[in-house]
């Protein structure tokens, strides 16, 4: 009877041993919001955050960055006699770079400065595009070497150009090597989110509510139809995020009527080849851009529009209202601190139980 007990209380030990943690979403439900700089002039739709620096670019042909010790550095950007409006950007570990709408467009690159730990060195013009057509959305990289940034349909197809050495270069895709467009397909604009990507895995959002997907660094190309309104001009998928290969989520709606909540929320648990309503018909309505909370197992995200921020624990499916601070953009730092950006601000976000 001695060794019987102590076989079972072997057993026992081993599987409390092996017993894994279960995760708990918090419920979060309020924000402290501290802006970190304000400029009534400034539409702010783009943010980086690098080395604790928060990075962004503006309607106004202006770059800047807030440094980690409150200090800021502004420099203005004029082509011939045009002042480019810029609302995308990307980096690596030697430059930063950011990227006009409108024509001609135009990729600026800034190097690296040892002396202030900053992209604050020799601007360099890496890339033009004249088209009349022309109107770029959004950009990101892959690696220190391979970034890509995606724009309206010129000639039939998507606005897609790469590079692969560390943004000396960039190349437009030909239309042979992507899925055909429909007719003025293109993206929103509105916060720097239209790509999601996740090693080698790339989607793209765009305004005909279809998600392209690449498992190859741009190389080839997939598109998949979703169920989010799509009827109008001003309606499509403004945003997207991806946690994992598996497990993403989009937002959109009408920015033109905010307060719509119909279709207006998507979530794939497969890669993006399908999507599924979620939240019909509950707040939040129109957001510009959607995020996951990092390390919080793709329980958690954070919609952002000029209309407020609202969270979600439980993967989209149902939301809380937080503040009714307006944004256009959100960065997370950690799971608990967030900067966003907006008209003629941007702001440090504390998340709080």
């Amino acid at each position: 009877m001695k060794q019987f007990g102590l076989l079972v209380l072997s057993i026992i030990i081993l599987f409390s041993c092996g017993k894994k943690e279960v995760f708990k979403p918090r419920d979060l439900s309020r924000i402290w919001v501290k802006d970190i700089m304000t400029d009534s002039l400034r539409s702010i739709r783009a943010i980086e955050l690098v080395d604790n620096n928060v990075y962004y670019t503006c309607n106004d042909g202006r770059y800047g960055i807030v440094l980690e010790n409150g200090s800021k550095v502004i420099d203005n950007i004029k082509y011939d006699t045009i002042v480019p409006s810029f609302r995308s950007s990307g980096y690596n570990k030697n430059s930063f770079f950011i990227f006009s709408i409108g024509n001609p467009a135009l990729v600026y690159k800034y190097s690296k400065s040892e002396k202030h730990n900053a992209y604050v060195d020799s601007i360099k013009l890496v890339y033009q595009e004249n088209h009349p057509k022309a109107f770029y959305d959004s950009m990101d990289f892959w690696n220190d070497e391979e970034g890509i940034a995606i724009g309206d349909s010129t000639d039939g197809c998507l606005s897609v150009i790469i590079t692969r050495d560390g943004g000396e270069t960039w190349t437009k895709l030909l239309c042979d090597d992507l899925p055909k467009g429909t007719e003025n397909e293109g993206a929103f604009a509105a916060s720097d989110t239209n790509i999601a990507i996740v090693g080698d895995n790339t989607w793209v959002a765009t305004t005909a509510g279809r998600v392209y997907y690449s498992p190859d660094k741009g190389k080839t190309w997939e598109v998949f139809n979703t169920p989010i309104v799509k009827e109008k001009e001003t309606e499509g998928i403004y945003s997207i995020d991806f946690y994992d290969e598996l497990n993403g989520f989009a937002i959109g709606g009408d920015y033109t009527k905010p307060d719509d909540n119909t279709a207006n929320k998507i979530r794939t648990t497969d890669g993006g080849k399908t999507w599924d309503l979620v939240a019909q018909n509950q707040n939040p309505g129109y957001r510009s851009c959607v995020q996951y909370i990092p390390n919080r197992k793709g329980k958690e995200l954070v919609a952002i529009g000029f209309k407020g921020i609202d969270y979600s624990n439980d993967s989209g499916s149902t939301w809380k209202h937080l503040s009714d601070e307006g944004f256009y953009t959100i960065r997370f730092l950690n799971d608990s601190v967030a900067y966003a950006a907006g008209a003629g601000r941007i702001s440090k976000l504390t998340f709080m139980k």
